[in-house]
């Protein structure tokens, strides 16, 4: 995800190029929808996951899904995220100015405020409950009350990540006349 940002920053004008190209339009919004609900369905399901498992209250349970979920998170929510974006963002440039149009631009900074969430709460706090999981010995039966606090915040933190990307889709599939944000500053 760096090396393409830098691409985009330092060579702006050939990745323009490369997401504007004609031949890419089809692709890029098969990849952009394909990508933007596979990542979707991974955070909801992780969520519910979690959140089922926790309330079974069994230890391994609880234990077994937190790990897998972070697994999958860790395999499949970066490229997701990667593919997304770069085919949003071509679909965009084919489109217009992104803070011209209402319902793109609106959409461009829901998806952004989902990430700032995920960066700024889900990973500290995934790297928190992963940290204490490693510490647990098979004599520990009942859950340390910390990882309990942390796994329950993890619900919330999610529902927090997921809901400005269903208006996201909301958005994207309605495209409704709104205000730019580029309007919003004038």
């Amino acid at each position: 995800m760096v090396g393409i940002t830098g691409f985009a920053i330092f060579s702006k004008d050939t990745f323009v190029a490369l997401l504007k190209h004609p031949a890419l339009y089809n692709h890029a919004r098969f990849f952009h929808i394909a990508a933007s609900a596979l990542f979707f369905t991974n955070a909801v399901i992780g969520i519910i996951w979690e959140r089922r498992s926790f309330n079974s209250g069994n230890r391994e349970i609880i234990l077994h899904t937190y790990k897998t979920v972070t697994l999958l998170d860790s395999l499949f929510s970066s490229p997701l995220i990667i593919l997304s974006l770069l085919g949003g963002l071509s679909l965009s440039f084919n489109s217009g100015e992104l803070w011209q149009i209402g319902w793109l631009s609106v959409s461009f900074l829901l998806f952004l405020l989902s990430g700032i969430i995920w960066i700024a709460s889900d990973i500290p706090t995934q790297y928190r409950v992963k940290r204490l999981i490693s510490r647990l010995s098979q004599e520990d039966q009942p859950l340390p009350a910390e990882l309990i606090r942390l796994l329950k915040l993890r619900w919330w933190i999610g529902m927090a990540g997921i809901f400005p990307l269903l208006i996201v889709f909301i958005l994207m599939v309605y495209k409704p006349d709104i205000t730019a944000v580029a309007e919003w500053f004038r």
